[in-house]
């Protein structure tokens, strides 16, 4: 296994209401020194949930994505807000963002966003047994609910319009979950 960089440094370079980009200077075990640059989000996390509207259905939702410029399609998803937990975090997105609370919660998996660059992650949620249940939500306009047949996924992934490597990655281990290939832990 390969031991760990050394900090030698580590500064905030800039700060927005969103992130703060810090730079941190590395001392490698080969001696070699690099400065590297990073985002580090604020916060206390955020949540991606994979929704089963039943058996064989997922929720999506259609947003748009400053970052791209367009509307796409991708997961339920938000920010942990301080204090709150994990699985109220989730409750409480599912029902600003499609109009549904669930009754289970499963934690499948911490990913990383861009282990390079971004110190946060995001965690991966199977939410089921869902009931109506609406919350006002902080986003600027309505978000659609876009219900997606499992069976369909192929046909998902090739669009265009759904392109989110997170959302790629939270439905594949949800899968693999649901095919009893990947353990899960129940959230309470």
């Amino acid at each position: 296994m390969h031991k760990k960089p050394e900090i030698l440094n580590r500064h905030m370079v800039a700060e927005s209401r969103l992130f703060r980009v810090e730079s941190i200077d590395l001392r490698f075990s080969n001696g070699v020194e690099r400065t590297y640059e990073r985002l580090v989000p604020g916060g206390s996390g955020a949540v991606m949930m994979v929704a089963l509207l039943d058996d064989e259905t997922i929720a999506l939702i259609r947003e748009y994505g400053g970052g791209v410029e367009d509307y796409t399609l991708t997961l339920p998803k938000g920010a942990i807000d301080l204090g709150e937990s994990m699985r109220d975090a989730c409750n409480r997105e599912l029902q600003e963002e499609i109009g549904f609370a669930a009754r289970e919660f499963v934690y499948l998996k911490k990913m990383s966003l861009s282990p390079s660059y971004m110190r946060g992650g995001i965690d991966v949620v199977l939410a089921r047994d869902l009931y109506p249940s609406k919350l006002e939500g902080d986003e600027p306009e309505p978000l659609e609910l876009v219900e997606w047949k499992l069976k369909d996924l192929p046909e998902l992934y090739a669009r265009d319009d759904f392109n989110e490597g997170r959302a790629i990655g939270a439905l594949a281990v949800a899968i693999e979950y649901l095919a009893g290939r990947f353990d899960g832990t129940p959230l309470s």
